[in-house]
């Protein structure tokens, strides 16, 4: 499931945080109800075989034999005992997982794990990763962010930038709109380094900066470092940018002033929701339109080191021309084989409930040791993407992973479920939600039958119907204390589900993600539409979310709780 940002309701206080955050880390593990709990960053999601094998083998000889994967391409580790916690650090720095023990809970870094792979490849933001996190981990200031600020980096496609980043950077193609071909690939399985530019946001400030690519990372810790000064200066200790209150809020022109100050050369670019990715956009003859308004916009004075002539001549929405035909991005949620280009393919599979056994999760190291670049990418849909294969192997070793347990097709009844821990991980949820979750997509209801809010019951037992975003038709008769969670907005809005419609989907037409809560904490639990499967103290309560529609509190009809 897609992450959720930390947003609060339209016109309420933002919250006053009188200490710091509770997220857990490598180094600071929550005590829960079933041992203590690890999380471990991984920015972009990025990890070699040989630190695959470390998580595995911390998993099978400290904690519970699994690993769950979390909405931010993070991987947790759970019922560790009380002891471990030096034995842990030192199998995570030895494997390089832990490169700066002050700045481990901050590697919030979420980057499009397809960058680079499928046959039409953007520019590869996950360089921009990795550059980031070097910059994070040698930064003083930056210790002072919260364990829950989150820098997005998407490359263009539009499935990461909606998922609520505190700082976001859009790559922009290079060129005229054509994708760069960035030819030879280093040992980590990505793309030589991308040129181009990237579109710079904070918070939900629908303007932007442009920056040159090569600087994009000095652009986005810079970003960061302004909102700890605006966060000092509003005395309310916010831990993300929506939290400022409004005289304190950040803006692209408030970071624009800290760019200039530290010699990175911006453009600014107004209204930027209009030209971040151009398959939000319907007609291409907007997108020209949309950027010829943002034109009006003066550069700012003083921004070296490049002319805005230099940045409009490079940009995919100029002036001059309207975009060309839109890039057919492969849909990074859905499980399955990515083609990239020269016959070289990806896999992409999800794991059930967003958790893998020890066996699972070393069975993928192994094909990606075997077969693959040597690195696997962990994706915000609790997923796993393998860089590298040949074509010839790709669909045998796709059957293999999918005899092994895991989603492998977008058809799959488990595909767009998800559950919180619940019982007996959690302490505050009400009952095994998990279990309960699987005993009802086993039986083919994976949505119990009572629903309220803007969804309707068939009484069937069957998905509530409609349960689809807007203007989706409908299937035929054959269409399934607690940590910190990784942040989710709780009551309030949210900009728009998922990714926007592209050239390989014109038009969504998913059903909503269907997510099982143990408690009114919903932890974990996806961004956008959804459908709310609620624990009571009567039975599960089922409503549809939708953004600007949040979640009621618990209350009757319920439904009866599943039995497993």
């Amino acid at each position: 499931m897609p992450p959720s940002p930390s947003t609060r309701p339209h016109g309420s206080e933002p919250p006053i945080r009188d200490r710091g955050d509770a997220c857990p880390g490598a180094l600071r593990l929550h005590s829960a109800a079933d041992g203590h709990l690890a999380r471990v960053r991984l920015p972009a999601g990025d990890l070699t075989v040989r630190q695959a094998e470390a998580l595995a083998g911390a998993s099978d000889r400290l904690g519970d034999g699994h690993l769950s994967l979390t909405s931010r391409g993070n991987a947790e580790l759970r019922g560790l005992p009380d002891d471990c916690g030096s034995r842990l650090a030192a199998l995570l720095r030895d494997a390089g997982l832990l490169p700066s023990e002050r700045h481990e809970r901050i590697r919030n870094i979420l980057a499009s794990p397809l960058a680079g792979l499928d046959r039409h490849t953007p520019p590869d933001v996950r360089l921009w990763a990795r550059e980031l996190d070097r910059l994070l981990c040698t930064s003083e200031s930056a210790t002072a962010l919260s364990g829950r600020f989150l820098f997005v980096l998407d490359d263009g496609r539009g499935d990461v930038v909606a998922l609520g980043g505190d700082v976001s950077l859009v790559a922009e193609p290079t060129g005229a709109g054509a994708p760069a071909d960035h030819g030879d690939r280093s040992g980590l399985g990505h793309p030589a380094c991308p040129g181009g530019s990237a579109l710079l946001r904070v918070g939900d400030d629908p303007a932007a900066l442009r920056i040159a690519g090569p600087d994009a990372p000095r652009a986005a810790l810079t970003a960061a470092e302004a909102f700890l000064s605006a966060a000092e200066g509003s005395g309310t200790g916010a831990w993300r940018v929506r939290e400022l209150p409004a005289g304190h809020a950040l803006t692209a022109r408030g970071v624009a002033e800290r760019l200039r100050g530290a010699g990175v050369g911006f453009e600014f670019v107004a209204g930027a929701t209009d030209v971040v990715v151009a398959a939000d956009v319907a007609d291409a003859a907007q997108v020209a339109g949309a950027e010829a308004r943002a034109s009006d916009e003066p550069v700012a004075p003083g921004s070296p080191p490049y002319s805005a002539s230099a940045l409009t001549a490079s940009a995919p929405y100029a002036t001059t021309a309207p975009y060309p035909t839109p890039v057919p991005y492969a849909d990074s949620s859905a499980p399955g084989i990515i083609e990239g280009r020269d016959g070289v393919r990806a896999l992409s599979v999800l794991a059930p409930l967003g958790r893998l056994s020890v066996a699972q999760w070393r069975l993928l190291a192994a094909v990606a040791e075997a077969d693959g670049d040597g690195v696997l990418r962990l994706t915000p849909w609790r997923g796993i993407v393998i860089p590298g294969l040949s074509a010839e192997v790709a669909a045998a070793r796709l059957r293999e992973l999918a005899g092994a347990g895991l989603i492998t097709d977008p058809d799959s009844p488990w595909h767009r479920i998800g559950a919180c821990t619940g019982r007996p991980g959690c302490a505050k949820s009400r009952t095994d939600v998990r279990a309960d979750a699987t005993a009802a997509v086993t039986a083919g209801t994976p949505v119990p039958v009572s629903v309220s809010g803007t969804g309707t019951g068939t009484g069937t037992g069957n998905c509530p119907d409609p349960v689809r975003l807007p203007g989706e038709p409908r299937p035929g008769p054959n269409p399934g204390p607690v940590p910190e969670p990784e942040p989710g907005p709780g009551p309030g809005p949210g900009p728009a589900p998922g990714p926007g419609p592209g050239p390989d989907n014109p038009t969504p037409r998913h059903h909503l993600p269907v997510y099982w809560s143990g408690c009114e904490r919903r932890c974990g639990h996806p961004h956008g539409a959804w459908v709310d499967v609620l624990a009571t103290a009567d039975g599960y309560r089922v409503s549809v979310v939708r953004p600007k529609n949040p979640p009621a509190p618990a209350a009757s009809p319920a439904a009866p709780r599943p039995t497993s």
